[in-house]
This record gives C-alpha cells, sequence and structure tokens, in this order.
C-alpha cells in the first residue's frame, strides 16, 4: 500500500477516490513509568526507549489507516498527515498518533 504526503501520485492516473481513511493508536501511561522507572537511555539527549515506544504507536495508526483503505478497495492514501496529541486530564500521560489521508486507487 502506497501512502504519500503528496496529494497526487506523480506519473500514474488516479481512477477512484474512495473518500477519507484514519487509523489511530495510543500510547499509554504505563510506558512512561516503565521507561524513566530504571535506568534511562539516554543518546545526545534524546531517550530512545521512548522514541521506539512512539515509533511502534505510529505503525500500528498507520498499519489501520492502511487496512481501511484496503477495505474499500484502495491501492494508495494520498495526503496523508500524522498528529499527535496529548490526551492528558483523566487519560493520564496518554499519547494519540492520529494518521489521515485520502484513500484512492491508481494505474
Amino acid at each position: 500500500m502506497l501512502v504519500l504526503t503528496t496529494p497526487t501520485i506523480e506519473g500514474k492516473n488516479i481512477k477512484e477516490y474512495y473518500g477519507l481513511v484514519t487509523g489511530e493508536s495510543l500510547l499509554g501511561a504505563n510506558v512512561y513509568k516503565d521507561m524513566f522507572s530504571g535506568v534511562r537511555d539516554v543518546v545526545g539527549g534524546r531517550t530512545s526507549a521512548y522514541e521506539e515506544e512512539l515509533k511502534k504507536a505510529r505503525n500500528v495508526a498507520l498499519d489501520s489507516m492502511k487496512e481501511k483503505a484496503r477495505d474499500k478497495g484502495a491501492n494508495a492514501v494520498i495526503g496523508a498527515r500524522i498528529a499527535y496529541h496529548n490526551l492528558g486530564g483523566t487519560m493520564g500521560n496518554t499519547i494519540m498518533v492520529t494518521v489521515f489521508g485520502t484513500a484512492v486507487s491508481y494505474e
């Protein structure tokens, strides 16, 4: 499944537009506790364990979006965007990763 941030697929003909597809994933508060309760793995001021968990959450959201696009008959998603939301409040330190774009089929 092709996922692009651009609104078109250069050199390809878009046959059909299927509309908006989304994917979401949550990175929960327990991840923060687990990562910072022990020894920190900090490289260049960055916490690599946190980055790895965030990457996993992003991939789960992307996979969910691609599955929804496939279910509509699409073979690509164009105009893709990724957003990160700190839910805070009653959700604690929870981050939601949201991805969205337009499902299309091209030839």
